[in-house]
C-alpha cells in the first residue's frame, strides 16, 4: 500500500491516529487526531508524545504511559488531556509498540478518542441518579424495590407511612414474612403466588392497577393500596430487580362502598391511582371529586356544586387550551389513559400545579362513557425542583447567578449579538486585600462584605445586566447592548467600571467595624470576533490580573498583548516541564573559598541544556518555575541530589570535609511539606546534614516570621546549617538576626561589585562584617571578582570568598575532579 492510500485510509477514521518513533517524537498524526487537539499536523509532528499532558493529568496514569513505554508494552486507558486551546478533554488513549523484524523497538502506534462527553453524561447520571432518590424519598407514593428473590433491597419513606412499619424493619424481608398477610378485595387471604412482587417475577411483565388489602402494622388499620409491580431485567435478559409502587386508595375505596357504586367506577377509579380522585360520568354529565380533592384546593366537600367538567372551570387560563386539545385527541382516539399537567385555582386565589392520571371507558363501539382518575399536588414537587434549579445556578451566599447560569446567559447574549449587531463587555471584579479581611476578622465578616459588595453592585447596573459571583471574592458582570462601534462600547463599559469604582470607596458597615475596600476590574469587550464565554473570560481574568498588579482599584482592558504574554508564559512553562522530564536541567557548583584560596565547600547553582537555545542561565528559568509552582519539585530534586553527591564525597578524604549550599526558594521553603521533604532527603540518602547548608534569601523574612523560624529550628536540630543570602538588600532588621538561627550571613554582589568606588557599599560591607563577628556568625562575600575587592575584604575580616576571581561555576562532576586532584 503506498502511502498516499495509507493517509486516505487513515484520514476516514474518527478516531485519532498518531505514529511515534522509539524516541517518543510524533512522525505522523491523521486528521482525526488534529481535530481532537486543535493543532495542526504541523504543530504536532516532531513533538513529544507528552505534549498534550497537563497540570491536571493524572501522576500514576501518566506513570503508568511511561513504565508501559519504558519496557515496550502496550497502554490502554484513560486519561485527562488538553487541546491547544488549555481546554482539558479526557482521551480514551490505546498504545501499542510495533517491532521490527529483529525483534527491535521500531515505533509506537497510538489510537485516541475524546470521550469527554461521555464522562459529562455519567457524572450527570449520578448527579440524577441522586436527584432521583431524593424525589423517591418524598413522593407521596409508596415505592419498594425488591430482589430477584423478594427480598426488599429498597423502601422510601412513604411505603413505610403506608404499611405502618419502619423502613430499617422492612430492609431484607421476603414475601413469606408473616407480617404482610395481604387481603384481596373481597376479604379472603391473597396467596403468596399473588403478590405483586410474585406475579411480576412468575410472569416477568408488568403487573398494573393490582388493588389489595392489609392492616398497618402499627395500627391494625385497613388500609387499601393501588399496586403496580415492574419487572426490570440485567443486561443479559435475565430478572434482576421488581420495583412496586402503591398509593393509599382507601378513601375511594371507601367512597366506592358507601354511594354502591358500580364495579367499573371502583376499577376506574382505582387505576386513577393517587390522592386526589375524580370521576366523570359523560353519559349522564355527572361528576364525583373526593373529599381530598376538594381539600387540594382549599374547599369543604360540597362547598361547590360537583359540575361534570369543574375542573376545566377551574383551570389556568393559558392551561386550558392546549388541555381540552389533549382530552379531545384522547377521547377521539383509542387511548384508555392520559397524563397531563396543568394549574388549579385554589379558593384563596393562588394556583396549584397539577399532574392529572385519567383512563378511558369505552363501550362496545369504541365511544367513551366515563373516565376516571386522580390528581397529584405538585406544590412540593415544583418546590423541591425549584431549589435544585437555584442550587445548581445560583450562589447561595449573594442569590447572584453563579458561573453556570453566567454561560448561558452570556451565550444566550452572544447569539443575540450576531442578530443584533450590538457588542458587550464582561468585567471581572476582584475585592482587593479581601483575604487579609478573611484571615484576620473571619469568614463570617467575609460573608457579610461579600453580600454588601453585591448589593452595591446591582445598584450600579442596568436592568439588563447581569451580574455573578463565582465563587470567592470574585464577581462578573455582563453588560450587553453597548453600542455598535467597539470605541463606544469601550468608554460605556469603562463608564459602568468607573461607577463601580466609585460605589466601593464609600465606607462598608460590617458590625460595629467600618471597612474600606477596593476593586481591581478587568473589561474584555465581545463582538463578532467572540468565539465563547471561555475566551471572553480568559481575556477579562488577563486584564484584571493586570489591575492588580498595576496597584489595584483601578480598571484596566484587555489587549492582545496580554494574550501574547500569557501564551509565551504557557509555552515557557511546558518548555520548563519537559525540561524536568527529559533532565536537561543540570547541577553546575561555584566553589567557596577562605581568605588563602583553599576550597572550603560550593554552591549549587543551575543550568539548563536547551536542544535550540543553547546553556540558559537560571535568571532566565527560575521566575518561571516560582510563577507555576514548579520550583517546588525542582527544588525537591536537587536537594536530593546535593545529598547524594554528599554521600558520594565521604569517598574522598579532600572532598568530605566540604559543605554543599542548596539555595531554598520562597516558595519551596513556605510549602507545608518542606521540613519533611529535607528530613526524607538526608534519611535516604545517608548524607551528613552538617555538611548541608541551606542559603535562604530576605524576601523569605516578608512571611510569617515566626513560622520561618519553626521550621529553621526543626532541621537545626538535625545538623543542617542556614545561609541568609543577598544580605542587606530587602528586609533585614536587626531583631530578626537575633532571633534566627543562622549560621552564615552572604555579602550581596550589589555591594561587592563597587566596594572599591562607592563609599556608601564599602560602608555596607564593613557594617555587615563588623555585625556578622559581633553576632558569631560566619559571613562569605559573593561575587568577588578582582584581587582589589579581595584584598579590600581580607583587610575588613571577611575569611571566605565566592566569585569569578576563583573560579567561574563549573558542572558539578568537573568540580568533584578538580577539587578532589589538589589534595
Amino acid at each position: 500500500m503506498n502511502r498516499t492510500v495509507f493517509n486516505n485510509a487513515l484520514s476516514t477514521i474518527s478516531q485519532g491516529v498518531v505514529i511515534a518513533g522509539a524516541n517518543q517524537r510524533i512522525l505522523y498524526c491523521n486528521q482525526s487526531f488534529a481535530d481532537i487537539t486543535g493543532y495542526t499536523e504541523d504543530e504536532i509532528v516532531g513533538r513529544n508524545c507528552r505534549f498534550l499532558q497537563g497540570p491536571d493529568s493524572d501522576p500514576e496514569t501518566v506513570k503508568a504511559i511511561h513504565e508501559a513505554i519504558a519496557n515496550g508494552k502496550p497502554f490502554a486507558g484513560e486519561i485527562l488531556n488538553y487541546r491547544k486551546s488549555g481546554m482539558p478533554f479526557w482521551n480514551d488513549l490505546a498504545i501499542t509498540p510495533v517491532r521490527d523484524s529483529q525483534s527491535r523497538l521500531s515505533h509506537y502506534v497510538g489510537i485516541t478518542r475524546d470521550i469527554s462527553e461521555g464522562k459529562k453524561a455519567s457524572k450527570k447520571l449520578v448527579e440524577l441518579e441522586a436527584n432521583y432518590r431524593f424525589l423517591f424519598d418524598h413522593v407521596q407514593a409508596g415505592v419498594v424495590l425488591h430482589g430477584a428473590s423478594t427480598e426488599i433491597l429498597y423502601a422510601n419513606a412513604t411505603a413505610a407511612e403506608l404499611l405502618g412499619i419502619t423502613r430499617e424493619m422492612m430492609y431484607g424481608a421476603v414475601d413469606t414474612d408473616p407480617r404482610w398477610g395481604f387481603i384481596r378485595e373481597d376479604g379472603s387471604r391473597m396467596p403468596l403466588d399473588e403478590y405483586p412482587v410474585n406475579r411480576a417475577i412468575s410472569t416477568a411483565s408488568l403487573i398494573k392497577s393490582m388493588v389489595l388489602g392489609l392492616h398497618r402494622l402499627n395500627d391494625q388499620k385497613l388500609t387499601w393500596l393501588l399496586c403496580n409491580a415492574y419487572p426490570v431485567k440485567d443486561e443479559r435478559g435475565k430478572l434482576d430487580r421488581v420495583v412496586v409502587s402503591f398509593t393509599d386508595v382507601t378513601e375511594l375505596k371507601q367512597t366506592e362502598l358507601a354511594l354502591h357504586q358500580s364495579e367499573e367506577r371502583l376499577r376506574l377509579v382505582l387505576r386513577g391511582a393517587n390522592d386526589a380522585a375524580w370521576d366523570w360520568d359523560i353519559t349522564n354529565q355527572k361528576g364525583y371529586y373526593s373529599p381530598r380533592w376538594w381539600g387540594m384546593l382549599g374547599y369543604e366537600p360540597g362547598e361547590r356544586s360537583p359540575e361534570f367538567l369543574l375542573w376545566l372551570h377551574l383551570m389556568h387560563p393559558r392551561d386550558r387550551k392546549p388541555v381540552n386539545q389533549a382530552l379531545e385527541s384522547a377521547m377521539k382516539g383509542d387511548a384508555s389513559a392520559f397524563e397531563l399537567e396543568f394549574r388549579l385555582k385554589h379558593k384563596n386565589g393562588h394556583w396549584v400545579p397539577v399532574l392529572c392520571r385519567g383512563f378511558i371507558l369505552r363501550n362496545a363501539t369504541g365511544n367513551p362513557i366515563r373516565i376516571s382518575g386522580t390528581n397529584m399536588d405538585l406544590t412540593e414537587r415544583k418546590r423541591v425542583e425549584k431549589q435544585i434549579h437555584k442550587i445548581a445556578f445560583y450562589d447561595s451566599l449573594t442569590g447572584l447567578p453563579n458561573r453556570q447560569m453566567l454561560g448561558e446567559i452570556m451565550q444566550r447574549g452572544l447569539d443575540l449579538r450576531t442578530r443584533s449587531g450590538q457588542n458587550g463587555a464582561i468585567l471581572v471584579l476582584d475585592i482587593d486585600d479581601f483575604k487579609t479581611l478573611n484571615d484576620t476578622r473571619g469568614h463570617d465578616v467575609g460573608d457579610q462584605l461579600l453580600i454588601l459588595v453585591a448589593k452595591r453592585l446591582r445598584n450600579c447596573v442596568r436592568r439588563s445586566d447581569t451580574i455573578a459571583r463565582l465563587g470567592g471574592d470574585e464577581f462578573v458582570v455582563l453588560l450587553e447592548w453597548l453600542g455598535s462601534e467597539m470605541s463606544e462600547t469601550e468608554l460605556l463599559a469603562g463608564s459602568m467600571a468607573s461607577k463601580m469604582l466609585k460605589a466601593m470607596s464609600h465606607p462598608f458597615k460590617l458590625g460595629s467595624t467600618v471597612y474600606r475596600c477596593s476593586l481591581s476590574i478587568g473589561i474584555a469587550p465581545f463582538n463578532d470576533d467572540t468565539r465563547g464565554f471561555a475566551s471572553i473570560m480568559r481575556q477579562a481574568d488577563m486584564a484584571m490580573y493586570q489591575a492588580k498588579a498595576a496597584g489595584r482599584n483601578i480598571v484596566r482592558f484587555f489587549d492582545q498583548g496580554m494574550q501574547e504574554a500569557a501564551e509565551e508564559r504557557l509555552t515557557a512553562e511546558e518548555d520548563l516541564r519537559v525540561a524536568m522530564q527529559a533532565r536537561q536541567i543540570l547541577l553546575y557548583a561555584q566553589p567557596q573559598v577562605d581568605h588563602e584560596g583553599s576550597t572550603t565547600g560550593a554552591e549549587i547553582l543551575l543550568r539548563w541544556a536547551h536542544p535550540v537555545r543553547g546553556l540558559v542561565l537560571p535568571g532566565a528559568f527560575i521566575p518561571t518555575a516560582e510563577a507555576t509552582g514548579l520550583i517546588v519539585p525542582l527544588g525537591d530534586w536537587v536537594l536530593n541530589s546535593a545529598c547524594r553527591r554528599l554521600v558520594h564525597w565521604l569517598r574522598d578524604p579532600y572532598l568530605s570535609k566540604l559543605t554543599l549550599s542548596v539555595n531554598v526558594s520562597v516558595r519551596q521553603f513556605s510549602d507545608v511539606s518542606f521540613v519533611p521533604t529535607v528530613l526524607r532527603a538526608l534519611k535516604e540518602t545517608g548524607a551528613d546534614a552538617s555538611k548541608l547548608r541551606l542559603e535562604i534569601t530576605e524576601s523569605l523574612l516578608a512571611q510569617n516570621i515566626e513560622e520561618v523560624i519553626t521550621k529553621m529550628k526543626e532541621l537545626i536540630v538535625h545538623g543542617i546549617t542556614f545561609s541568609l543570602d543577598d544580605f542587606g538588600t530587602g528586609y533585614s532588621s536587626l531583631s530578626y538576626l537575633q532571633r534566627m538561627p543562622l549560621s552564615e550571613l552572604k555579602i550581596d554582589r550589589c555591594f561587592v561589585r563597587d566596594v572599591l568606588t562607592n563609599p556608601q557599599d564599602a560602608s555596607i560591607a564593613r557594617i555587615i562584617v563588623s555585625l556578622a563577628a559581633n553576632m558569631g556568625l560566619r559571613v562569605i562575600a559573593e561575587g568577588v571578582e578582582t584581587h582589589g575587592q579581595f584584598e579590600f575584604l581580607n583587610d575588613l575580616g571577611c575569611k571566605s570568598y565566592q566569585g569569578y576571581l576563583f573560579s567561574k561555576a563549573i558542572p558539578l562532576a568537573e568540580f568533584e575532579d578538580i577539587t578532589a586532584s589538589q589534595k
